[in-house]
């Protein structure tokens, strides 16, 4: 079979798509991630989504559909309580991680029979989804295409500096929530594909790579999309010829490209630099 022949097959073409979709979205929201200093946000995420996939199981309906919105829920939740509490955004994660873990655990236990579906959420199969599921995907990424163009110059102030942007009259409140509901949007999407266990390595690897290499938020944008479609795209490639879980494979290989900005990054060198010129 030749290397291209492979495409003819449905669910190759499938895979294909999702990871070009879902991993340049999953990358983008990452950045918002790692910039922002919320990374538990998307365990948080990930495993809300995990457990309203379960729920519909549960329940009989689509897993996507409880996915969204379980993961929207637990995004939209995260600003508000953060801010009623007076605690950071992290801590209230952890409160929503925790709830969502219990919620999670009491919907595998309750789910009768034979638990594949369920635990196939939980590791994720790319080479599974269907034309619908890509579909999703699309809508999802094109939600946070016509955010990322509307709302441009808030983002990148919020993200960067929203004290600053608090100051000079944006709304970093509005911005932060649009943020935290994209992201709950984009991770649920993505976990049919990856797995509950490991869609918030999708998000944060490919993102904290881009963070090694570039300053600008624009080029951090670009290289984190970069990333996570040659993560999965890679993965996918290497699943196909060595018969390995495509979702693993994929997250191993993100690894290794955050492995190889970090050894590259100028970053890195700047600040021995300075290190070095401070103990001089």
């Amino acid at each position: 079979m030749s290397g291209w022949a492979i495409f003819h097959y449905a669910y190759l073409q499938n895979a294909v798509l999702a990871g070009l979709l879902g991993g340049a979205a999953c990358a983008v929201v990452g950045v918002f991630v790692v910039t922002m200093h919320l990374s538990f946000l998307g365990v948080g995420i990930a495993h809300a989504a995990f457990a309203g996939a379960l729920f519909s199981l549960l329940v009989g309906a689509p897993p996507l559909f409880g996915a969204l919105l379980f993961g929207l829920v637990t995004a939209a939740a995260v600003g508000p309580l953060a801010d009623r509490a007076e605690f950071g955004p992290d801590t209230a994660t952890g409160i929503l991680f925790s709830l969502m873990m219990g919620l999670a655990f009491l919907f595998l236990g309750l789910t009768p029979g034979a638990k594949t579906e369920a635990l196939g959420l939980f590791w994720g199969s790319i080479l599974t989804l269907t034309r619908g599921d890509v579909l999703v995907l699309a809508g999802v990424a094109g939600v946070l295409a016509a955010f990322l163009l509307l709302f441009y110059k808030e983002i990148q102030a919020v993200v960067c500096h929203r004290q600053v942007a608090r100051a000079v009259g944006i709304p970093a409140a509005a911005v932060t929530y649009g943020i935290l509901l994209v992201t709950g949007l984009v991770i649920a999407a993505a976990l049919p594909g990856v797995g509950g266990l490991l869609v918030y390595t999708l998000v944060i690897n490919p993102a904290a790579a881009a963070h090694q290499l570039t300053w600008r938020f624009r080029s951090m944008l670009l290289l984190a999309a970069v990333f996570g479609v040659l993560s999965c795209w890679t993965g996918l490639a290497l699943s196909w010829m060595f018969n390995l879980p495509a979702g693993a494979v994929i997250v191993l290989v993100s690894t290794a490209v955050f492995a190889a900005a970090a050894v590259f990054s100028p970053k890195r060198k700047a600040a021995r630099w300075t290190e070095k010129n401070a103990a001089a």
